[in-house]
């Protein structure tokens, strides 16, 4: 029996691929497709999957030939801009990369540390008993004790486990596309970015020198069948009233937004993540949310199959995962409300809006939204440290090293600023470092393998290690 199926090997399965593996656990990937797609579905990651990817010593290696990696200057939300430039401490990193390219970049990492991905293998149906869950294939069947669906929006995963995914379809269709050409938006008249008409919007916008960015969003069905230049143009001509020097196409899609929650991100022995646990109908949230639930989840699932900790620490992914999922559906929910008032109405909103984005806290406020939905994981204690349940912050140590590069490895690391922490000494799991550091929120930081803080301060370290790490860890406190 194996240890994990992993159903889907886009972002969010090549990543937790990645994290089961740094782990020790072997995963099998399956995929349907034969091979990793060239649509650029996402054009870029904002948020804190950028610095998960610098906390994996990644962030280098995705970052090499990208046109922007680094803090986030702004941010379109609802239409308006947020601007970060004048606004001290926003967390937000932009790494601009092409889907395509992110998922060749996780193959070859999830490869590397021994995760067995098979591509053309389609799951066909799913069973699951007290013992394990079993996947009938194209191929064959397959059995494992977990089961994980990152297969998207239309999750057979998540149907067979019998999981419900509440939610509402947009009335309007995006029918979106990448030109070679050396035209500027500008060019033509246009506003890069959205650009409104009476009978919808038109996108023009341009990520790297000539490449274009166009799309047209409209009320209706998206069309049967493959998207064609002429159907594009005529689009186009509808909004306009003219033609477009749209150039060569790269290529042509259309979908239809979607504002879904997964009911449940666990049932029983299958797990769900990414677009198959939640969809965003605005915000370019979807990699974010999705690869980090695959960071949460990766080192839990890693630790019960190692027997470091008991099967009830699988729990916490849903408790933690699902109320971000749920914040972020509202943002972005709220983000497509606006965005849809059209007119006189659309414009004063939207008007108003930008006098407020002028404040700092606003935009502060909606960076942490932005950032990592807002959500503090559950601390275990009414007068826990502020820092507890929140990502680490990635301290400059006197001896030159961050924090970030503190968690390479994917191990749980007690970081020990003050000297307060001789209890606990070093085990094969818990990486403990003495350091220290300027103005540090806490004489140590007990720092999960996610980037998470699971304690902070003086007291309660052993019932801290108990709880995330397994009595082995807490009988050294």
């Amino acid at each position: 029996m194996e240890n994990v199926l992993i159903v889907g090997a886009g972002p969010v399965g090549l990543m937790l691929a990645c994290e089961l593996s740094l782990a020790g656990v072997r995963p099998i990937v399956l995929d349907k497709r034969p091979e990793i797609g060239d649509l650029p579905k996402a054009n870029g990651l904002v948020g804190q999957i950028v610095e998960t990817l610098d906390h994996r010593g990644l962030l280098e290696r995705f970052s090499a030939g990208s046109p922007y990696a680094g803090p986030a200057p702004g941010f379109p939300f609802a239409g308006v801009p947020l601007r970060f430039a004048a606004v001290p401490g926003i967390p937000l990193r932009v790494l601009a990369i092409q889907q395509p390219r992110l998922e060749r970049l996780l193959d070859e990492r999830a490869r590397e540390l021994g995760a067995d991905v098979r591509r053309g293998c389609e799951v066909l149906a799913l069973a699951q008993d007290a013992e394990g869950v079993t996947l009938t294939t194209g191929r064959g069947e397959l059995r494992a004790r977990y089961a994980v669906g990152c297969d998207g929006g239309h999750s057979l995963v998540r149907e067979a486990a019998g999981i419900g995914f509440p939610g509402d379809t947009d009335k309007e269709r995006l029918i979106v596309g990448h030109f070679r050409t050396d035209a500027h938006p500008l060019e033509a008249g246009m506003e890069p970015g959205w650009n409104r008409s009476p009978h919808g919007r038109v996108l023009l916008n341009s990520l790297q020198p000539g490449v274009l960015i166009a799309g047209v969003r409209e009320r209706g069905a998206p069309p049967r069948g493959p998207v064609t230049l002429e159907m594009f143009r005529a689009a186009l001509r509808r909004h306009l009233g003219r033609d477009l020097p749209l150039g060569e196409p790269i290529w042509l899609s259309s979908t239809v937004a979607q504002a879904r929650l997964a009911e449940r991100y666990r049932a029983g022995r299958v797990f769900l993540a990414g677009d198959a646990a939640h969809l965003f109908p605005a915000g370019g949230a979807a990699l974010n949310v999705g690869m980090t639930d695959a960071v949460n989840l990766g080192w839990k699932l890693a630790a019960v199959l190692r027997g470091r900790v008991p099967g009830e620490l699988l729990d916490t992914y849903e408790a933690e995962r699902r109320p971000a999922g749920a914040r972020t559906l509202a943002q972005t929910r709220a983000q497509a409300a606006v965005d849809r008032v059209d007119g006189e109405d659309g414009a004063a909103l939207r008007a108003l809006l930008g006098e407020v984005f002028a404040f700092e806290e606003p935009v502060r406020h909606l960076a942490g939204l932005l950032y990592d939905s807002g959500v503090r994981y559950d601390p275990g204690a009414a007068d826990a440290h502020p820092a507890v349940g929140r990502p680490a912050p990635d301290l400059e140590l006197a001896d030159g090293r961050r924090v970030a590069e503190l968690l390479r490895s994917g191990r749980p690391v007690l970081l020990d600023l003050g000297g307060g922490t001789d209890g606990l000494a070093e085990d094969d799991w818990i990486e403990v470092v003495h350091a220290a550091a300027g103005r540090p929120p806490a004489d140590a930081l007990l720092i999960r393998p996610d980037g998470y803080v699971a304690w902070a301060g003086a007291a309660g370290l052993a019932e801290a290690a108990g709880r995330w790490f397994g009595a082995v860890a807490a009988s050294r406190a």
